[in-house]
């Protein structure tokens, strides 16, 4: 099951392989989020024709002149939905931000949800035609493969399969358009992305295949995460690092600065931050915590949680 992508021994891991050995799949997969935080997953089932699609279009709006993509810019939102521009993320302690603009697109909630108070509307741009059903289409297949690894990641833990289930329905999780643009000048001390760690419970990543990723080992080594085209490269996120009280490793990662060869190339890519809804309280699950010792984190629910994180980054 595992093919060693890395210099070290990241999981590489079949999806399609969960119901021949449930166990075994947990165990590997979980192994190397304790270990490395990350793991990555082929035979998601997210169809490669909407992944590819998914790509014309990001490539196609991120092409649009800067005033029309700023006509998509929600002042206050903390960059939730629509367009963040480029230089205004800024990786957790760092002063200099990051190469990169991005686009937000967050669950859609019937009339009357009682989450429409914390979860804003999703906007479209109106130059590209087929944006909305495309993207909401790959948002429900991430959705879809986010469960799917979390029940995973349930066994591992020993707690019942489904207790992600109801953790996360209706989750604050959002999905990102990234454009890091070509790099003709020279960048100073910016890179593409800060070391940071993601904020939610655990990352979906689409579009890593080239180059540039890379993780923090518990030794403190930096080294790359290499996907093929098409697979998943799945991390743990501070939210779920809390509720296994730091079981499960929400390990720092970057996105270096291409190769001299390699500066000329836009990098794309798309990651689901699969979050649990926003009245859920994040506390040690039982177990997580040794005997006679107290929890790592206090209680807190994941919307305040988010909020937080989301000055920090200075999104808000």
């Amino acid at each position: 099951m595992t093919d060693v992508i890395t210099s070290d021994t990241v999981a590489s891991v079949s999806l399609a392989d969960v119901d021949k050995d449930p166990k075994a799949f947990s165990d590997e997969l979980g192994n190397s989020f304790v270990e490395y935080g990350f793991a990555i997953v082929r035979d998601h089932g997210i169809p490669l024709a909407l992944i590819d699609r998914a790509e014309e279009l990001s490539t196609q709006f991120f092409a649009l002149p800067e005033d029309i993509k700023k006509k998509y810019l929600i002042p206050g939102s903390g960059g939730a939905r629509g367009y963040t521009a480029f230089g205004i993320e800024t990786a957790k302690g760092h002063q200099a931000f990051d190469l990169k603009e991005f686009w937000h697109v967050g669950r859609e909630l019937p009339a009357g949800h009682s989450f429409r108070e914390v979860m804003a509307d999703n906007i479209w741009p109106e130059e590209i035609s087929g944006f909305k059903e495309t993207f909401l289409a790959l948002y429900d297949a991430f959705d879809a493969a986010g469960v799917k690894v979390l029940r995973a990641i349930a066994r591992f833990l020993k707690v019942d399969e489904d207790y992600f289930t109801d953790t996360v329905r209706d989750g604050n999780s959002v999905m990102r358009l990234l454009h890091y643009p070509a790099q003709t000048e020279p960048t100073g001390n910016h890179i593409r992305a800060g070391a940071h760690e993601d904020i939610n419970a655990i990352t979906l990543l689409l579009g890593a295949e080239e180059a540039g990723l890379e993780l923090k080992t518990k030794d403190g080594r930096w080294i790359p995460v290499s996907p093929k085209p098409g697979e998943l490269v799945i991390n743990i996120g501070d939210m779920l690092q809390r509720l296994t009280n730091g079981v499960l490793r929400s390990t720092s990662h970057r996105v270096v600065n291409p190769a001299p060869d390699r500066a000329s190339h836009a990098r794309y890519s798309m990651p689901y931050f699969l979050h649990f809804r926003p009245d859920f309280m994040i506390e040690a699950l039982p177990g997580t915590v040794p005997p006679g010792e107290q929890s790592k984190w206090p209680r807190i629910s994941s919307h305040d949680y988010l909020q937080e994180r989301l000055k920090e980054i200075k999104l808000k």
